[in-house]
C-alpha cells in the first residue's frame, strides 16, 4: 500500500482539491491528462502535461516514482483512469475529484 493510500485511508484513490493543494505543497507531482487544447486554456502551475492516451508510454519518462502524483483532468473521470494506469506502473498516484476547477477553487495556482 502506497503512501497516499495510507494517508487517505485504505484503497481510497481520490482526493479533494484541498487535499491536492496540500499534497503539492508537500512535494507531490501534478499530472494533467487533458488534451492539448484543454491544457492551453489554463492548467495548474508546475503541472506536467501528458494526454490520457499517452500516460502509459510518456508519463514514466517525465515523472519520478519517488514522489506521489496527483492526476487531474476537467471533471475527474479521465484522471481516475490515468491514476490507475500510473499505479499499475508502480507510481503512488491519486485522482483529483472535480478536476481542474476543484484545484482552482481550493486555491491551487494556475497558469
Amino acid at each position: 500500500m502506497g503512501f497516499l493510500s495510507n494517508l487517505f485511508g485504505g484503497s481510497k484513490n481520490n482526493v479533494t482539491g484541498e487535499q491536492a493543494v496540500e499534497m503539492v505543497k508537500d512535494g507531490a507531482q501534478l499530472l494533467d491528462v487533458r488534451e492539448k487544447h484543454e491544457w492551453k486554456t489554463g492548467h495548474a502551475a508546475h503541472a506536467t502535461h501528458v494526454p490520457l492516451g499517452q500516460v502509459a508510454t510518456n508519463a514514466p519518462k517525465r515523472l519520478s516514482k519517488n514522489r506521489p502524483v496527483v492526476v487531474y483532468c476537467k471533471s475527474g473521470m479521465r484522471s481516475r483512469s490515468g491514476a490507475k494506469t500510473l499505479r499499475d506502473l508502480g507510481f503512488d498516484a491519486v485522482s483529483l475529484k472535480g478536476g481542474f476547477s476543484s484545484w482552482v477553487n481550493a486555491g491551487g495556482r494556475s497558469a
